[in-house]
C-alpha cells in the first residue's frame, strides 16, 4: 500500500535528519523546556508515522484488520485507499514487523521501569541501613514526613527520596559542612525541578527507544539531548529562585570532589552547567518561544494528514 510506504518514509527521513538539525541550532541551551518540547514532538511524529504505517499495512492484508480500520468510513474512503480483497503479503510481514517493533519497546520501556524502581528500592534499603529510625520515632519510612534526611558521609552529595507524592532530599553532613543555607535551597529547588516536571519518565522513555533501536539516529539523540536538558531545566528552576551565582556555587561544591566517582557523562557536561548560570544567554522573546512551540505541535501532524489525506480527499470530492 502506497500510503503505508510513504509513511514509513516520512518517519526514516525525520529519524535521520532532525538530530542533525536540531543540532544545528543554538537556542536549546537557551531554552531547555522548549527543546525538550521539540525533540518530543519529533519522536511522536517517528513513532506516529510507524504505528499508522502498522494500521493501514494491517488493513490491507486482514480483512478482520481492515473492519476496525475503516469500521465508520463509507465506501469512497475505504475505495480511496485501493485495498485488495484478498489481501497482500507483503502488508502482513509490514504489519508484522511493525508490530514486533511495537511489543519490543514496551519489554524496553518495562525493563527501564523495573530497574529504576529496583534501584530507587535498594537506594531506600541502604538508607535505613544508614539512617535508621531512631527511639520514639514512628512512620514506615526514615523520618516520614520531614522534608530533609542527613547523613554522615566525607563526600559531598545530595538526592532527592520520592514516595508517591511525598519528596524527601537526603543530603549528607560534608554536603552541609561545605554549602550555606542558601545553596542548599538551590539543591532542593534544583530536585523538586526535576520532580514536578516528571523528568524520570522522559529519561525512562528516551532510554527504552535508544537501548531497544539503538541503530535510529533520533533515538539516540533523544536520550543524549533529554539527559543533558532535563539537568539544565532544573538548573534553570533553581536559579529562577536563588540566582545563578548561588545556584552554580552549589553544583560546584556538591561535585569538586567526586573525580572519577562521577559518570563521565556528567563530568563533560559541570563545566558547561557552571559557565552557563555564570554567564546566562539572553532567551528567546516570547513571541519566538511560542512560534516554536506551535511549529513543534505541528510537526506530529504532517504523519495524520499523510495518512487521512485519501479519505479526506474522497469526503471532498
Amino acid at each position: 500500500m502506497v500510503i503505508a510506504l510513504a509513511l514509513l518514509v516520512l518517519g526514516g527521513l525525520a529519524a535521520a535528519t532532525a538530530p542533525r538539525v536540531l543540532a544545528r541550532v543554538s537556542w536549546p541551551d537557551r531554552e531547555p523546556v522548549l527543546a525538550l518540547w521539540v525533540w518530543q514532538c519529533v519522536v511522536a511524529a517517528v513513532l506516529l508515522c510507524c504505528v499508522l504505517a502498522m494500521a493501514l499495512s494491517g488493513a490491507a492484508a486482514w480483512h478482520g484488520v481492515r473492519g476496525h480500520v475503516f469500521a465508520p468510513a463509507p465506501a469512497p474512503v475505504i475505495e480511496a485507499y485501493a485495498l485488495q480483497p484478498d489481501g497482500q503479503l507483503w502488508a502482513a510481514v509490514l504489519a508484522v514487523l511493525l508490530a514486533a517493533g511495537g511489543i519490543w519497546t514496551a519489554v524496553m520501556l518495562t525493563l527501564q521501569v523495573r530497574q529504576a524502581r529496583a534501584a530507587r528500592r535498594a537506594r531506600r534499603a541502604r538508607l535505613r541501613e544508614r539512617a535508621p529510625l531512631l527511639p520514639g520515632e514512628d512512620g514506615a519510612g526514615n523520618g516520614a514526613g520531614e522534608r530533609l534526611i542527613v547523613l554522615e558521609s566525607e563526600r559531598p552529595d545530595a538526592w532527592l527520596l520520592t514516595d508517591g507524592a511525598e519528596r524527601r532530599l537526603v543530603i549528607t553532613t560534608a554536603a552541609l559542612r561545605r554549602l550555606t543555607g542558601r545553596q542548599l535551597d538551590a539543591v532542593q529547588a534544583h530536585e523538586d525541578g526535576h520532580a514536578r516536571a516528571r523528568h524520570h519518565w522522559l529519561v525512562h522513555c528516551a532510554g527504552a527507544l535508544a537501548e531497544g533501536f539503538p541503530r535510529v539516529p533520533v533515538f539516540a539523540g533523544f536520550r543524549d539531548q533529554v539527559h543533558r536538558l532535563v539537568e539544565l531545566a532544573a538548573d534553570d528552576a533553581a536559579s529562577r529562585r536563588f540566582g545563578g551565582l548561588t545556584t552554580a556555587l552549589a553544583l560546584v561544591g556538591l561535585n569538586e570532589d567526586r573525580g572519577v566517582f562521577a559518570s563521565p557523562a556528567h563530568r563533560a557536561q559541570l563545566p558547561h552547567r557552571v559557565h552557563r548560570l555564570l554567564t546566562p544567554s539572553r532567551r528567546l522573546t516570547p513571541a519566538r518561544r511560542l512560534r516554536l512551540t506551535a511549529i513543534a505541535a505541528l510537526v506530529p501532524a504532517v504523519p495524520l494528514l499523510l495518512a487521512f489525506a485519501p479519505g479526506l480527499s474522497a469526503l471532498g470530492g
